[in-house]
């Protein structure tokens, strides 16, 4: 039987505001950020670009990234020009079924652009299940569990409120929380002190610095809050300094690791081999989409490394990551963070996951399991769709 061949994509760049209880927690917190990332410009939603496949026969596969330029380096312009101009060519034309040789074409053909490469990726997956009705996990290995635990992420603001916040998400079911750091050692020790004091031995914690401190810095910081049971510390130093985070992780017990410093499967495992990170982390568009993402965690797992899948998705997004727990979650060892359904004041799909009691639901149906929500995509969009048919 003939397969199908992707004959269309379109490419619809947009931006979500954040609800405005988001808002307003960020603009009282220091930097006006929630986090300790040095970038100065406001960060008042989130910025995607959502990617439709149509094939010749009719059957549309959806996808979605998130770019922020002091995370990503990119903007949701470049990411559509990427994907319509340069890479394209090795997509139209293809089986969405050949994800592996798609891949390779346009590794072999485009430098990086892995957020651009991951979008198309991923919505191979959802093709392949609406061509057979079966859900993404099964072309993903299969599905090996039917909802997963979700962390709770609490900004960085007054110690008081995030200790409340914390508490807060912990009677609502949460049994993983990850708290933003970085006003310095002592401060950070005295706010995860409070929380581990009001949150009980039982529950996990998980920091991030997003950036915030040099290596003998953030081995301070480190080493200050290690009594606390600690599952792991995020981007302590800059993203570029990989040899910053070889020193910290050879100085500190609690395992590392890279997010605004991790964008590819080579850098995760030159991370690795180096003994620059503990744990390794993955989200639906980095390393690359859905097929680089399963190789990196089967890499982790190989080599006795926990994995966490995280990000602030809309609602396509989210089925994907919540699809490849599904599919590795014997391998994850750690909740998995999605924070767009909380964040952001419209998740773009016209049936929400299923979130509750601190997990979330694998969504029934074929490929990724939700429909978009097609007023809503046009309500959010910055810019006309970028249509590119194969000649």
């Amino acid at each position: 039987m003939k397969s199908p061949r992707i004959a269309r994509i379109e490419l619809t760049p947009l931006h979500v505001p954040f609800r405005p209880e988001v808002r307003e927690a960020m603009a009282g917190s220091a930097g006006g950020l929630g986090m300790a990332i040095p970038a100065e410009e406001p960060w008042l939603g989130g910025d995607f670009v959502i990617c439709r496949l149509t094939t010749d026969e009719g059957h549309q596969g959806l996808s979605e990234c998130f770019v922020w330029l002091p995370e990503t380096g990119v903007s949701p312009a470049q990411v559509v020009d990427t994907a319509a101009v340069a890479l394209s060519p090795y997509l139209l034309g293809e089986s969405p079924f050949d994800v592996v040789r798609i891949g390779r074409r346009m590794d072999d053909n485009v430098a990086r652009s892995d957020v651009a490469k991951g979008l198309l990726d991923m919505a191979c997956y959802d093709l392949m299940g609406r061509i057979t009705g079966r859900p993404a996990h099964d072309f993903m290995g299969g599905r090996c569990a039917d909802a997963l635990p979700l962390a709770a992420l609490v900004p960085l603001m007054d110690p008081a409120e995030m200790v409340r916040m914390a508490a807060a998400f912990v009677a609502a079911g949460s049994g993983t929380v990850r708290l933003k750091l970085g006003a310095g050692a002592r401060a950070d020790r005295e706010i995860v002190a409070a929380v581990r004091e009001a949150v009980g031995p039982d529950v996990r914690l998980r920091v991030d610095y997003n950036q915030a401190y040099t290596p003998d810095q953030a081995i301070r910081a480190i080493g200050a809050i290690d009594e606390f049971a600690i599952d792991c510390a995020e981007q302590p130093v800059r993203a570029n300094d990989t040899l910053g985070m070889v020193r910290v992780q050879e100085r500190v017990a609690v395992p590392l690791m890279a997010h605004e410093g991790c964008f590819t499967l080579q850098e995760i495992v030159n991370l690795v081999e180096m003994g620059a990170v503990g744990i390794v982390g993955v989200n639906t568009e980095r390393p690359g989409g859905v097929t680089a993402a399963l190789r990196a965690i089967d890499y982790a797992a190989r080599r006795g490394l926990g994995v966490i899948l995280h990000n602030q998705p809309l609602g396509i997004a989210s089925a994907v990551q919540v699809h490849l727990a599904a599919a590795r979650a014997p391998d994850l060892g750690h909740a998995i963070e999605l924070f767009g359904h909380i964040m952001l004041e419209d998740d773009l799909v016209t049936e929400p996951l299923d979130y509750g009691g601190g997990r979330v639901r694998v969504p029934e149906g074929p490929g990724f399991g939700v429909a978009l929500d097609e007023e809503a995509l046009a309500r959010y969009a910055t810019a006309p769709t970028r249509v590119v048919e194969a000649g």
